[in-house]
Order: C-alpha cells, then structure tokens, then sequence
C-alpha cells in the first residue's frame, strides 16, 4: 500500500522536474553580442526608414512650392527679356520637379529668345511628349525648326498642331513660312490666309503682304499692308513695304508719300 502511495507521488505533475543536462546550452558573450548588434541593427533600420519616410514626405510637399516660385520668377524674368536669368530659374524649378512640363516650354522659349533654338529643341521635346493633346509646344516647335532652316520638320509640327487646335493661327503662319521658304507661295498664301481668319495679327497681314509681293500681286500686298498700318501705325517699315507695291502698280504719288512718312518716323 505505501509503496504505491509512492508510486502515486512520484507521478504527480507537481513532482519537480530535473532539467537534462544535455540538452543545457550555455549563453556565451559572443551570443550577447550577437544579440546585442541584431537589436542594434534593428533600431538603425528602423531608423533609417522613418527618416526616409520623413524626407520622402518633406520632399513630396517643399519641392513643388519651391519650384513653382522658380517657375514664376523665371517667367516674369523672361517677360523683361532677362532670358539668360529666367533659364536658370527654370533650371531651378526642374531641378526640384523633373516632370515640370510648362517649366520646360518656358526654357524653350527663353533659348529660343537668346537664338538658341537648337539647344531650345530638347526641351520642346518633352514639352511635346508630356502634353500630347496640346497644340501650342507643337506650334512653337515648328517656330524653332523654321529658325534652323528644317522646313519639312516645321511643316510637319505644324501640320499636327493644326489637327489638334484648328482654331490657332500660329501653326498656319509657321507651315505657311515653311511653304514660302520651300518656293510653295500658292500654299503659304492659303496658309495665311487662315492665320488671319483665325487671327487677324499684324504678323499675319504682313507675311500674307509680303508673300502677295513675290507673286507680283501687288494690289493684294496694298490691301495687308493698309491693315498693318491700321493695327501699327507708327512702324515705319510698313510704309516702306508699301510703298514698293505702289510703285509697281503705277502710283508714284503715293509712293512718294508713304516714302516721306516713313522718313518722318525714322528722323530722316
């Protein structure tokens, strides 16, 4: 009975437990350290990632407002013709946005304005790419093609700018210009022609007038250059340009006079 009363005891859950000593591994000073350096590495990455996260955030919020006050600053320097200035705070405002697309149509123009239209061409170029629908890069870029003399380039910008704005008058007056430079003047003459309908500027009258003039049809050329002198009338290169077509149809008096009062204007 007393004996397995004891064999009772000795399998009760509560009898304690002695541990084997073969499965006892020692903690070594190289397993603190071990330990140690992963905690440590931890905390940095954790560190590191936070701060990241913090940047990230800080630069998704200051760089934009950043760049637009380069942007701004650099358009109100190139209204004054201050283009070398206005290009390096574009330069600035791409720097902190790299996708700043209206910041790279202005430093296209501001090359374009110092007569550096090749240089001006990379920046049309993503200007072009970034806003496919519309009209306006395509225009200026056929502007640019048509200072480096690439008239087919010119013409076919322009051709796309059309396709999208209709309504434009630039485009028409760049193909136009090509199509005189090419010798096509029956082309440029329709061109513009549209340029004024949709936009009846003194650049536009004054191409068509001087397009008039190379086909000899110098009653046509009168009529622009009576409109130019309408919208600009102390220019006195207009009255000079029409008083060539005077000539040529025969009204001497009225070259004359045109003659004199460009001479006026010009302190003769």
């Amino acid at each position: 009975m007393i004996e397995a009363m004891a064999d009772t005891l000795d399998s009760s859950p509560t009898a304690p437990q002695v541990p084997d000593p073969t499965k006892f591994v020692p903690v070594t000073a190289a397993d603190v350290e071990r330990r140690r350096t992963k905690l440590i590495l931890g905390i940095t990455a954790a560190a590191l990632v936070l701060g990241l996260g913090s940047w990230y955030i800080y630069k998704r919020t200051t760089d934009p407002v950043l760049a637009k006050q380069a942007y701004d600053a650099g358009v109100r320097l190139a209204k004054a013709t201050r283009f070398e200035q206005a290009i390096l705070n574009f330069d600035r405002a791409i720097d902190l946005q790299s996708d700043f697309s209206d910041a790279y149509l202005m430093r296209a123009r501001a090359k374009v304005g110092l007569y550096h239209s090749d240089n001006a061409l990379a920046d049309f170029n993503f200007a072009v790419a970034a806003r496919p629908k519309d009209a306006h890069p395509l225009a200026e870029r056929a502007f640019a093609y048509l200072e480096l003399k690439q008239w087919d380039k010119a013409i076919a910008d322009a051709g796309k700018a059309i396709e999208l704005d209709p309504k434009l008058g630039s485009p028409y007056n760049a193909r136009a210009t090509a199509y005189r430079a090419k010798g096509d003047l029956q082309h440029a003459i329709a061109d513009f022609s549209q340029a004024i309908q949709n936009d009846p500027n003194l650049d536009n009258y004054f191409q068509r007038a001087s397009t008039f003039q190379l086909l000899n049809q110098h009653k046509e050329a009168i009529a622009d250059f009576d409109q130019c002198i309408i919208l600009a009338p102390d220019q006195p290169h207009l009255f000079f340009a029409r008083a060539r077509s005077k000539v040529a149809v025969g009204d001497s008096a009225g070259a004359k006079q045109d003659i004199q009062i460009g001479r006026r204007m010009d302190g003769w």
